[in-house]
């Protein structure tokens, strides 16, 4: 039995709708990312979760039951928001113990798991202090470790890292990680950015506009995008494309005059994209020309933004490269790394369907 199941769950605003049917179950001990730009309503799904947004048609439910109409404070879940809502006025082990003790907790098993949470967390010098004199990084374990204490059937967690500097966000998805291995509860996470969708999760719904555009695990969102929003929005640097038509022999004629075989066959003047990894294309003797606009070196590998007629591409090479700016380079990818979508509906095209 999944533990958390969303059933043709719908949002509106009065007339506006913002959820357009949405499903999809959560089994047990899963980790599962909501990704997408800003307002394609994964936060908003998120909140229904908790009980903090009304549903406007369909189903949640949370183990064996339904809880459309339950209470945020019995729906067995713990929340942990992006502005970490800590009680200034309270010390850690206070803010950590204080849903215990809303629920009167008898005071030794309430310090047994504010303790056993501040263990997990590497917050036990810290108990004593308020928040105004803790990091950023601190902060989050303590809103973490007030979730930890309830021990909950769902964990929730909204875009917990977003106030954070770029070295600590790292930092604390290792720890994320660690914690969900280390605890095995189910968590729903919310995130703008797709790498830390990538990184921590065991599955990946992709939403925009309301709907899912895709779920599946990361690496299966990453070969094989089922549509042009999903194979844009997943990667880094993100994928290339290249518009035309199918020719005569089955080749992409590009509207720069490539010519490209593609991987599967499709029928004659049917318009397309084409989509191609920045990683899986090679700098040859010969092949497509480009002109080198801009070249990123990080020591461990070089991006290279080169103008292939009116389009920008993007190449990743692993390593370094003597290559520079105004140069003319040479560029090949191979046949079963392109992505083939249809350019009306942005669906992926397989042999298949």
């Amino acid at each position: 039995m999944s533990v958390v199941g969303i059933r043709n769950v719908r949002k509106s605003y009065g007339q506006l709708e913002v959820l357009h049917g949405v499903s999809f179950d959560i089994e047990h001990g899963e980790f599962v990312a909501l990704v997408g730009p800003s307002g394609c309503g994964k936060s908003t799904l998120l909140r229904m979760v908790a009980g903090l947004e009304e549903i406007s048609d369909g189903e949640i439910a949370i183990g064996d039951r339904v809880v459309n109409d339950v209470a945020p404070k019995d729906r067995d879940i713990a929340m942990v928001f992006q502005n970490y809502a800590l009680y200034p006025h309270m010390n850690v082990r206070d803010n950590m113990g204080f849903a215990l003790r809303q629920r009167r907790i008898p005071k030794a098993e309430i310090k047994q798991r504010v303790d056993n949470a501040a263990r997990i967390l590497g917050l036990e010098q810290l108990l004593e202090r308020k928040p105004r004199a803790l990091s950023g990084g601190q902060r989050q374990r303590v809103a973490m470790g007030r979730a930890i204490v309830r021990n909950p059937n769902v964990f929730l967690f909204d875009e917990p890292l977003s106030n954070l500097d770029a070295k600590l966000r790292v930092q604390m998805r290792s720890e994320l990680k660690e914690l969900h291995q280390r605890l095995g509860v189910t968590t729903i996470y919310v995130t703008h950015d797709q790498i830390e969708a990538m990184t921590l999760a065991d599955r990946v719904v992709v939403m925009n506009g309301g709907i899912v555009e895709q779920m599946g695990p990361p690496l299966e969102l990453y070969d094989r995008p089922q549509s042009l929003f999903v194979a844009a929005f997943i990667g880094s640097p993100p994928m290339n494309f290249l518009p035309g038509e199918i020719n005569e022999q089955g080749q992409l004629a590009t509207v720069d005059g490539q010519v490209l075989a593609l991987p599967v066959a499709l029928a004659l003047g049917g318009r397309v994209m084409v989509g191609f990894r920045p990683e899986n294309l090679h700098l040859q003797e010969t092949g497509w020309s480009a002109t080198v606009a801009v070249v990123e070196p990080t020591g461990s590998e070089t991006q290279i933004t080169a103008r292939m007629g009116e389009t920008l591409i993007r190449v990743l090479i692993r390593g370094r490269t003597s290559v520079r700016p105004g140069e003319t380079i040479h560029l090949s990818v191979a046949a079963k790394d392109l992505h083939v979508f249809d350019t009306a509906s942005g669906r992926r095209l397989d042999v298949d369907g």
